[in-house]
């Protein structure tokens, strides 16, 4: 049954309600980012759809180490709708079906891990990968090489250095979103950069 923009909102506010502060200001920050690496280009509102999203994605993971299907399916649908015109503002299809394919190659790629290991990865980090893939993916194949590869670099990074200073055990889960979205943000930046 669809959900009116009514009940929608009311469910996002409740899941962002008991983090709001660090929610805004991550979002403030993500937004101001999302702006610097799309300038005056038809992609900017997508940038922007999902770093706020993800900012608030990932202060929800790292406390409650869920990602909400209520931010999850809405933000994908709306980057992919801004994608979408964005292509036909700017006459770049060819990076619109490079997005797509990215979308599904990530998506993908995190379905078998979460088949292979369900413990290891939630069915929030599948349904994050999508989103994180197209947009990625928008800006070349080696941008969403490193949207794929960064998270798992970071979160080992992390691991090793929370083992070390003896603040979690090999058995300790990590909440992966936020390594999703960092990865992906390094990997837009570096594109962004290197442009």
């Amino acid at each position: 049954m669809p959900t009116s923009p009514g009940r929608l909102t009311a469910a996002i506010t409740a899941e962002i309600a008991p983090v709001r502060a660090p929610a805004l200001a991550t979002a403030i920050a993500a937004v101001a980012w999302a702006l610097w690496i799309g300038g005056l280009s038809p992609v900017t509102p997508a940038l922007v759809v999902a770093a706020a999203a993800g900012a608030a994605l990932t202060v929800i993971d790292l406390r409650s180490h869920r990602l909400p299907n209520v931010i999850t399916y809405p933000t994908t649908a709306a980057v992919a709708v801004l994608l979408v015109l964005a292509a036909a503002v700017g006459g770049t299809w060819s990076a619109l079906g490079r997005a797509a394919l990215g979308a599904a190659a990530l998506g993908g790629a995190y379905l078998v891990l979460h088949l292979v290991n369900r413990s290891g990865m939630g069915l929030g980090d599948v349904k994050l990968a999508p989103m994180l893939g197209g947009v990625a993916a928008w800006f070349g194949w080696s941008t969403l090489a490193g949207a794929a590869i960064l998270p798992f670099l970071i979160g080992g990074v992390v691991s090793v250095a929370l083992l070390a200073a003896r603040r979690a055990t090999r058995k300790t889960a990590l909440a992966f979103g936020p390594f999703m979205l960092a990865g992906a943000a390094l990997a837009l930046t570096w594109a962004r950069v290197a442009a």
